[in-house]
């Protein structure tokens, strides 16, 4: 029994597909390291507006120069989750289209490619953005100073 020359073009959208998701699999390992940093700054910020209160002088400089950068910190993740996010929804349109492609015999090689385009400068824009905060974290990183008032 031969095989309809429609069922092919599916399997062929399968397995142009199969990179795609891959690198789905990927983002998304990608946004759970993201989402985890930020959860991170975020509880240290919440410690430390808990201690503004009683702190005063050189204390409170140092608790509101954290402040300061565990916010710029903060931004510079959000920046990229969402371009991760925008790259994995780029992906996800790039296979939807594959597919669009097969069962409406049409060629799509141009939004796909562009699709592609996009999705890896939003990924660029993502990593980017991520070692951005990885520099910002650790130039104030002290390790072993013990500062007075803080953990």
């Amino acid at each position: 029994m031969p095989i309809e020359p429609h069922i092919s073009s599916i399997a062929g959208a399968i397995q142009l597909a199969v990179a795609p998701v891959f690198l789905l699999t990927a983002i998304g390992s990608l946004l759970g390291v993201l989402i985890n940093r930020l959860g991170r700054a975020v509880d240290r910020a919440r410690r430390l507006e808990a201690l503004l209160d009683g702190q005063e002088g050189e204390a409170l400089a140092q608790t509101q120069s954290e402040l300061q950068i565990l916010s710029r910190r903060t931004r510079w993740v959000n920046r990229a989750i969402a371009a991760c996010t925008a790259c994995a929804l780029l992906i996800c349109l790039e296979v939807a289209a594959l597919f669009i492609g097969v069962f409406l015999d049409t060629n799509v090689s141009n939004l796909v490619g562009t699709l592609f385009i996009l999705a890896m400068a939003a990924l660029t824009l993502g990593l980017v953005s991520f070692l951005r905060e990885i520099f910002l974290a650790s130039q104030t990183l002290r390790i072993g100073v013990h500062r007075p008032g803080l953990f």
